[in-house]
Formats: C-alpha cells, structure tokens, sequence
C-alpha cells in the first residue's frame, strides 16, 4: 500500500505549477556533485533516496519502496559498490508501524547496515548542532563553500517568482564504512570537488559521443539483409518511410532493403524521431554505395 509521504509527492508531481517554498526534500542533487563525490567514495551504484526520476544511480530505492524497510548491505552485495544518499529532512513520518522518514532514524538505518557491511555515502547539512549528527560516521568530509541543489524535473513555476537564487547550506559527506581506514574527517573546497565531477562527466560524455558515433558508422553491417523478398509492408512502416528524405532517391530494391530495416527498428521498440535518424543514415549509406 502507497504511505502517505508517496502518496503526497505523487499529487505533488501532478500540480499543473509550483512554488519553491514546495519542494522540500525534492531538491536534486547537481550531476558534478555527485560524480565528484563518486571520484573520492565511489563507485556509487545503489541511490537509497529517490523520487523514481531523479536517480543518481541504475539501482535506487523510491519515496514508495522505503529504504528503511531494505537491506542495503545486502543489495550492494550484489551490486560490488557503494551506496549513495541525498536524505530527506522532513518530520519524522511511520506507515503501518515503519519509519518513513526523519533523519534520525535514517541515521540509526544506516549504522545497522554499516555493521552488515557496505559503505554508505552521505551527502547532508553541515549540521553539527542537529542531534541526527552523525558523530561515529567513518569519515566527514566537510565542503569548503556552501552548495546549492538543481529543481526536480517536474517543477512548473507557478509564477516568475519561482526562481531559486543563491547558495543553499554548507554541507559535507559523511561515510559510513566499518573497513573505512583513512582520516576520522577532512576538507574538502566546493571548486575541486566539482571539478573531479566535470571531469568524469567529461570522460562519460566523450566515450558516449564516440560509441555513438561508432554504432552510426556501423548501422548498415550490424542490421542484416532482408530474409526474404517480401513487398508488402504494415502502412505504418510505409509512412515512416516516407518521412525519411533521402529514401526517395533510392533505387527499388534498396527501398525494400530500408522498409525491412525500418520494420524491424518499429518491432525493437525504437522511437519515431530515432527510428527516422537512423533511417536516414542508412539511406545515405545505401545511396553512396550504390
């Protein structure tokens, strides 16, 4: 059954437009951040906090699963890395008998599993006064320059008002690991932190802009000629077809080869305006070897 925390972040999502004042626990946490942070702590592969869109990792625990109620050590058994965690910070909150939220009992959360094992990297309020705090953590890292966080993706301004300005709160990082052996605390500057995630970000870009590349120079021998010589085609492939400019061009049996290629890219699942590029490709390939 849906708790309440879900279920008011789901009509939340559903507004048509709204205020920051609203957002609470939903702030996302910026892409370099989190790569920087991964660059010292990772790999981080398991995100316990999530709202289902604004993961940071393939694995996550959503608003609805309840982190509290799993057993992170043993989830990141599987996955042979790190757990991630951008907290929320409302008011405590139980459905049926099980904490939904509050930092404390998160807290107490992430020291039972720290003693099953794992590492668990936190990403808080530089709250030293809060009674959260977590004292007997590993390691803090404390951020040199306050940090701001990026909207969630569904956010509507309800108004031109709507836009966040300036930094949030100092933060830090806090890691619980029981086979942790490095300094009990540090400092670390906001500027270098986010440079160490500019540059893993820069590194993923670049290899994905080069597998893409790659697979579109590839396109004609990776998808195999047409088994058979069948002329009739379903009139949706027909109209994608006919969409793509250069399939005009082609000589007949080369149009037959790309209603096949088209066909099978709409069977894989592919998107239109994909199915159309990669279409396209494919027909200037044809058209230069012919």
């Amino acid at each position: 059954m849906t708790n309440p925390y879900s279920k008011a972040l789901t009509e939340q999502k559903a507004l048509t437009a709204h205020k920051l004042k609203e957002v609470g626990d939903q702030w996302r946490t910026p892409d370099a951040l989190f790569w920087g942070i991964n660059a010292m702590f990772g790999p981080l592969v398991l995100d316990l906090f999530s709202d289902g869109e604004n993961s940071k990792c393939l694995a996550f625990y959503t608003v609805e699963d309840n982190a509290l109620t799993h057993d992170w050590s043993a989830r990141l058994g599987e996955l042979n890395g790190a757990a991630f965690g951008n907290p929320p910070y409302s008011r405590a909150s139980q459905h049926e008998g099980q904490q939904v939220t509050g930092m404390s009992h998160i807290m107490n959360h992430t020291f039972k599993m720290r003693e099953l094992g794992g590492r668990y990297v936190f990403l808080i309020k530089a709250a030293t006064s809060e009674t959260w705090w977590p004292e007997d953590a590993d390691h803090v890292s404390f951020i040199r320059g306050r940090i701001g966080f990026d909207l969630p993706g569904w956010f509507v301004p309800a108004d031109e008002k709507q836009v966040p300005s300036g930094a949030f709160f100092a933060g830090a990082v806090a890691v619980f690991d029981k086979k942790w052996r490095g300094p009990a605390f540090n400092y670390i500057d906001r500027e270098e932190l986010l440079a160490q995630g500019e540059a893993f970000l820069f590194q993923i870009r670049t290899m994905a802009a080069g597998l893409q590349q790659t697979q579109q120079q590839n396109i004609p021998e990776i998808i195999p000629e047409p088994e058979s010589n069948n002329r009739v085609w379903p009139a949706e492939v027909n109209h994608l077809f006919d969409l793509v400019a250069e399939s005009s061009n082609l000589d007949a049996h080369l149009q037959n080869k790309l209603r096949h290629h088209i066909n099978r890219l709409k069977m894989d699942g592919m998107p239109v305006d994909q199915i159309i590029d990669t279409a396209g490709t494919l027909a200037r390939k044809m058209g230069a070897t012919a």
